[in-house]
């Protein structure tokens, strides 16, 4: 992968957790920067470990299933993207919560977990393709990081609206990322 893919992966990956952060910010009452950035750094850091821990299990198959690299690639992103497309196009029923002024650690670290398990799975399908996985995950844990940390100052403005689209829009980035995995694989064949 080039840098180019690395970043747009990156970003892509950072759409739920960015949704998510909009909607933390959305809860609290005038968030503060420092929170913003707590919450940042709680979400980029599982963020840059679970590709770590997808590419460790897909490291362990990889010697069985290496010749449907690019299958698996592309149908693990290809899920993912229709997914969080799916969770973005999907109308919630939250009822307003009164405001608060900061959200509890164990809330944000399981928030981030839930967020984070498509880029575990990501991770999965990175093994295949025999890419720096330590560039790669750092990448995608700051990007992560930036956009959960604007999630949140953004959160109070723009609401969950946004967020909704944040995340359709992370989705469809990851079902192109799929094909694009695809086209290179068969365009090379040629």
């Amino acid at each position: 992968m080039n840098l180019s893919a690395t970043l747009i992966l990156a970003f892509g990956m950072s759409m739920d957790a960015f949704a998510a952060s909009i909607g933390k910010g959305a809860t609290l009452h005038k968030p503060k920067f420092s929170e913003a950035l707590r919450t940042g750094l709680i979400f980029g850091v599982i963020e840059t470990l679970t590709p770590l821990i997808g590419w460790c299990l897909g490291i362990l198959a990889s010697q069985v299933v290496l010749e449907w690299n690019h299958w698996v690639a592309f149908i693990l992103l290809t899920f993912l993207g229709i997914r969080m497309v799916y969770e973005g196009v999907r109308g919630t029923d939250d009822e307003e919560a009164p405001k608060l002024q900061r959200h509890g650690f164990w809330l944000l670290v399981t928030t981030a977990i839930a967020t984070s398990l498509d880029a575990m799975a990501v991770g999965v399908g990175l093994a295949f393709l025999k890419v720096n996985i330590i560039e790669t995950a750092l990448a995608i844990g700051c990007a992560t990081m930036i956009m959960s940390t604007l999630g949140m100052m953004l959160g109070r403005f723009i609401g969950p609206l946004l967020g909704k689209r944040a995340e359709i829009l992370g989705g469809v980035v990851l079902i192109g990322i799929g094909c694009q995995i695809l086209y290179s694989h068969f365009s090379t064949l040629n």
